[in-house]
């Protein structure tokens, strides 16, 4: 009788383990095949959409007449507003900040691009301050932070925010690098 109970209960063990076993995994691999290839196709689309692949396809599904004439209609709205100035700024060159003996310099000129020819008057008498907060930025910078379309994209930014405190009450659209050199 007592051998009767432990393979009684020997045989409810095994069978509950048996049982419970594949009923715990089967559920499991149901989410992952049905919730892996809906989280790949999100990943896709959101990778898509924001390298701009769907805008460049849905420009060209809206017909190439009417997303030509917009681009059109994009480029001629800065002139309506009057003609671009742009005025060069003189050439700089200052030492950058280095670990070590090597010394590093860069070699740059850059041209500022005002909203108006009426601005130039303007942006010629605060010039000294210009340069001055320009050459103080630049002489902090590190070889490696010029390296790249992220740090000219940075650099770029700082300009352009530096120039604008300089000549507040004038705009000025961009800063664009005429000649670069790091040495």
């Amino acid at each position: 009788m007592a051998e009767d109970l432990e393979e009684d209960f020997d045989d409810d063990l095994g069978s509950d383990e048996i049982s419970e076993a594949p009923s715990k995994k089967l559920p499991i691999k149901k989410i992952l095949i049905l919730v892996l290839p809906l989280l790949l196709l999100v990943g896709a689309g959101a990778g898509l959409y924001f390298t701009g692949v769907i805008d460049s396809l849905m420009g060209k599904m809206k017909g190439g007449e009417e997303h030509g004439a917009s681009a059109e209609h994009t480029a001629e709205a800065p002139k309506a507003g009057g003609p671009v100035v742009f005025m060069d700024l003189p050439e700089m060159l200052v030492n950058l900040q280095t670990q070590g003996r090597k010394q590093s310099f860069l070699k740059i000129r850059v041209a500022l691009e005002l909203e108006s020819p009426a601005d130039m008057p303007r942006v010629e008498q605060v010039m000294p301050r210009i340069v001055d907060s320009f050459q103080v930025y630049l002489r902090e910078l590190r070889v490696e932070d010029l390296q790249g379309a992220a740090g000219m994209h940075l650099l770029r930014e700082e300009l352009q925010t530096r120039v604008a405190a300089a000549v507040k009450p004038v705009k000025v659209n961009d800063v664009l690098f005429r000649e670069m050199l790091v040495q």
